[in-house]
C-alpha cells in the first residue's frame, strides 16, 4: 500500500548555513494580488496575479508549480535520451535510445496498423470456457491490459518480513464507479460519450457490430462497478486485509478456475496464502463470469486490449484515445508533443536506466546531503511535538516516538540501480517493447516471492516529480527531481523553503501518523498501538477535518470528499504545523529578517501557498474529486493555513476576517 502525492518536496539550508547575501525571499512578488487582503483570501493574495494571467497549456489538464518542475525534468530526460541515441555509453543506454526510436517511428506504426495485436486477438478469440478466461485475466496482468481484477506483490501487512500476493478489483475504463452509477447529468453525458468512444475504437479494431458490442461492454463494466468497493471503503487497511489459503480460494470466487489463473500468473507453488482486498467483489465477479455470455466477455477483453494498446498504434487510435480520455473526460484540448510522450514511454519502461544518468547530471552529492539534514530537522520537530501533545497518552506517545525513530528516509536516488540486461528492446517493435518491459517489471515483482524484503527498493524513479510514504517499510522517499526551484531555492532565505519543501517533507512524515498510517507500527505491520482514549481523541479531530474539507466546492455542484481525502488532509495540516516548528527552531531564538516587506513567518506561509500554485480544468477537477485522495490545490492551502496558530499571528488575522476560524474550531493534531 503506497500512498503518493504530487507535491513540493526538497531540501532547505542547513541550520547555521547562511543564505545568499543579500538574502532573497524565494518568492515572486509579481505573482501576488495585493488588492486582496491576506486575511480574507490567502491563496488569492499570494497567487492571484499568476492565476489571472496564466493559461493552462493546451496539452495539460492542470498547471502550476509541479507542472513547471515536470517540464524542466522532461526536457532534461529528453537530452539524455538524445545522447543515448547518438552515442550510447553502454548497452543499457543503447536500449533507451532504441525504445525511444521505436516510439518515434510513426510511419512504421501506420504501416503496421493492428498487426502487432494479432497474437493477443487470437488469444481472445480462442477462449472456449471459464478456464481460458482465468488464464487470460492472469496473462493480461503481466502485459498491462486491464481485467476484472489484478494481482499485486507487496509486503504482508501483518507480517512485514514476507512478500505476499494481493488480489484487487479492477476492470473499469472510467475513473470511478460513480461515473457509471451516478444520476448526475454530467456523468450521464460522460456515459453517452464513453459508449460512442468504445464503438469507435471497436470499429477501428475491425468489429463489424461495433455499435451493439459497445453497448454490451458498457453494460458489463456497469455491473462490475455496482459490486466494486468505493474508494473510501478501500482506505481501510484492516477491512481490506483478508487472508485466504490458496486451497480455499474457491470459497471466495466460486467456480473461478484458480489453478489455471495461478499457473498462468506464474505464482502456483510460490505462495500458500493470498490477500483478497475486496472479497464481496470477487464473489460478485465470479457470478458475472458465470452469468455473462462468453461472446460478451470476448468483446470486453478486445476492448480492453484496444484501450491499453492505443498509444502504441497508428494515429487514428492515438487520436481517438486522446479525444475521449483527455479532452472529453478532463477538458484537455491538445495532445502532448510526440517527443514528450516518447520520453514517458522510456520512463515507464526503463526508468532507473534514465535515472542513473539523470542524477549524475542534475543532482550533485551536496544536494543529497543537505536534503538529508532537513529531513532530520523535521523529524526532530516531530519528536518534540509528539512529546508535548496534550491529547495523547504517555503509552501511545512512547509507541509514536518509537515509530518515528524507525523511519527510513530515502533521498534523491537508490543506492543500487535496477539491471535491465534481461529486457529485450527491438528498435523496430514498439508494441513488443512495451509489452516486454511491462512483463519484465511484472516478473521482477513475482520473483520477490519467498525472498527477503528488499529494503533498498524504490517505488519511484529519481526523475519523478513526486514523493511518498510507504507504511509497510515505514519509509519516506523524496526523488531528486522535486529537489529544485520553485520548491527549493538554494539562494533564498530559509523561511519560504521551510514553508514549501519543509511542509511537504513534514507531510510525508505525517502519513505515518494519519488515519491509515497510524494503524501500522514501526516495523510496518498492521497493529493497534493506540489506547482507546487516544483513538477517540484522534477520531474527534479527524471528524472535524472531514467536515471542513467536505464544505469545499472546487467546481459548482462537486464537493471535496472529506472522507476520501482525509489522510492527505491530515498530512497537509500536520506537515505544515511541524515545518513551522522546525523553522522556528532553526532561528535559534533570533528574529528573521524582513525581506520584500514580509516577515520570516509571513514568508513561511507564503512559501506554502506558492508551492500549491495551480490552475485546473473543471472536468479534470471533477475526475480528481471522484478518484484522487488529494484535495484540489487551492483547498489544500486554504484548508490547512486556517488551522495554524502561527498563520493568525503572522498576518494578524482577527474575528471578522474571512480567513478567521475561532480557536476552538481549529484542527490541531501534531
Amino acid at each position: 500500500m503506497k500512498r503518493q502525492i504530487v507535491a513540493a518536496i526538497g531540501f532547505a539550508l542547513l541550520t547555521g548555513v547562511a543564505a545568499a547575501s543579500p538574502p532573497v525571499s524565494g518568492l515572486d512578488q509579481s505573482d501576488m494580488d495585493k488588492s486582496v487582503r491576506a486575511q480574507d483570501d490567502f491563496y488569492q493574495y499570494i497567487n492571484g496575479h499568476w492565476l489571472a494571467t496564466t493559461q493552462i497549456p493546451a496539452d495539460k489538464q492542470s498547471y502550476g508549480s509541479g507542472g513547471m518542475v515536470y517540464d524542466k525534468s522532461i526536457e532534461n530526460l529528453h537530452s539524455i535520451i538524445e545522447q543515448a541515441q547518438k552515442q550510447p555509453a553502454n548497452a543499457g543506454q543503447r536500449k533507451v535510445g532504441d525504445l525511444y526510436a521505436s516510439f518515434m517511428d510513426e510511419a512504421k506504426l501506420e504501416a503496421l496498423g493492428t498487426a502487432p495485436l494479432t497474437p493477443e486477438l487470437a488469444r481472445i478469440d480462442g477462449i472456449k470456457d471459464g478456464s481460458d478466461i482465468a488464464r487470460l485475466i492472469a496473462h493480461n496482468g503481466s502485459v498491462g491490459v486491464d481485467a476484472p481484477f489484478g494481482l499485486y506483490v507487496h509486503q504482508d501487512n501483518k507480517d512485514s518480513t514476507k512478500y505476499v500476493v494481493d488480489f484487487g478489483q479492477s476492470g473499469l475504463g472510467l475513473p470511478d464507479r460513480d461515473y457509471y452509477l451516478s444520476d448526475d447529468a454530467k456523468f450521464k453525458q460522460f456515459r453517452i460519450d464513453y459508449l460512442a468512444h468504445i464503438e469507435r475504437m471497436l470499429k477501428l479494431g475491425g468489429d463489424a457490430d461495433a455499435h451493439g458490442d459497445a453497448a454490451k461492454v458498457l453494460a458489463l463494466e456497469t455491473e462490475l462497478a455496482k459490486i466494486q468497493w468505493t474508494k473510501v471503503e478501500n482506505r481501510d487497511p484492516v477491512k481490506a486485509y483478508n487472508k485466504v489459503q490458496v486451497a480455499d480460494l474457491d470459497s471466495i470466487a466460486p467456480g473461478f478456475d484458480w489453478k489455471a489463473f495461478l499457473t498462468e500468473a506464474r505464482v502456483a507453488g510460490k505462495v500458500d496464502y493470498v490477500i483478497v482486498s475486496q472479497p464481496s467483489y470477487m464473489k460478485g465477479m465470479a457470478g458475472l463470469l458465470k452469468d455473462t455470455p462468453l461472446p460478451v466477455w470476448k468483446t470486453y477483453f478486445r476492448w480492453q486490449l484496444l484501450h491499453a494498446s492505443a498509444p502504441y498504434l497508428g494515429k487514428a487510435f492515438v487520436d481517438e484515445n486522446f479525444a475521449f480520455f483527455s479532452t472529453t473526460l478532463r477538458g484537455v484540448p491538445e495532445q502532448r508533443p510526440r517527443w514528450k510522450r516518447g520520453v514517458s514511454v522510456v520512463e515507464n519502461g526503463m526508468g532507473e536506466q534514465l535515472g542513473q544518468v539523470y542524477v549524475t547530471k542534475y543532482f550533485p552529492p551536496a544536494a543529497k546531503a543537505r536534503a538529508q539534514e532537513l529531513v532530520r530537522n523535521l523529524q526532530a520537530a516531530y519528536k518534540e511535538s509528539i512529546s508535548t501533545l496534550a491529547w495523547m497518552s504517555p503509552e501511545t506517545k512512547q509507541q509514536a516516538l518509537a515509530k518515528l525513530a524507525a523511519f527510513t528516509p530515502k533521498i534523491g536516488y537508490p543506492d543500487t540501480w535496477r539491471d535491465y540486461t534481461a529486457l529485450r528492446i527491438d528498435r523496430d517493435d514498439l508494441y513488443g517493447n512495451v509489452g516486454r518491459a511491462t512483463e519484465f517489471e511484472y516478473m521482477r515483482n513475482i520473483n520477490k516471492l519467498g525472498k527477503p524484503i528488499d529494503r533498498a527498493e524504490w517505488g519511484m524513479t529519481p526523475q519523478t516529480v513526486n514523493a511518498y510514504y510507504n507504511p509497510e517499510l515505514n519509509e519516506i522517499v523524496f526523488p531528486a527531481a522535486i529537489l529544485q526551484p520553485p520548491f527549493f531555492d538554494p539562494k533564498a532565505d530559509d523561511a519560504a523553503n521551510y514553508g514549501a519543501i519543509g511542509a511537504v517533507i513534514g507531510h510525508e512524515i505525517s502519513h505515518g501518523f494519519d488515519d491509515q498510517g497510524a494503524q501500522y507500527d514501526g516495523a510496518g505491520n498492521l497493529h493497534d498501538w493506540w489506547t482507546k482514549a487516544d483513538h477517540e481523541a484522534f477520531a474527534a479531530k479527524t471528524k472535524a477535518l472531514v467536515d471542513e474539507y467536505s464544505a469545499f466546492e472546487p467546481v459548482k455542484g462537486y464537493h471535496i470528499n472529506g472522507e476520501l481525502t482525509l489522510g492527505e488532509n491530515i498530512a497537509d495540516n500536520s506537515g505544515l504545523a511541524i515545518a513551522y516548528k522546525a523553522y522556528k527552531i532553526s532561528l535559534h531564538g533570533k528574529k528573521a529578517p524582513v525581506i520584500d516587506g514580509m516577515t520570516g513567518e509571513q514568508r513561511f506561509f507564503a512559501g506554502y501557498a506558492r508551492a500549491w500554485q495551480n490552475k485546473i480544468r473543471d472536468n479534470a477537477a471533477i475526475a480528481q474529486i471522484k478518484s484522487d485522495p488529494h484535495s484540489i490545490p487551492v483547498d489544500r492551502v486554504m484548508g490547512a493555513v486556517v488551522n495554524q496558530p502561527g498563520f493568525y499571528e503572522a498576518f494578524d488575522v482577527k474575528p471578522g476576517d474571512k480567513m478567521y476560524v475561532a480557536p476552538e474550531k481549529r484542527v490541531i493534531i501534531w
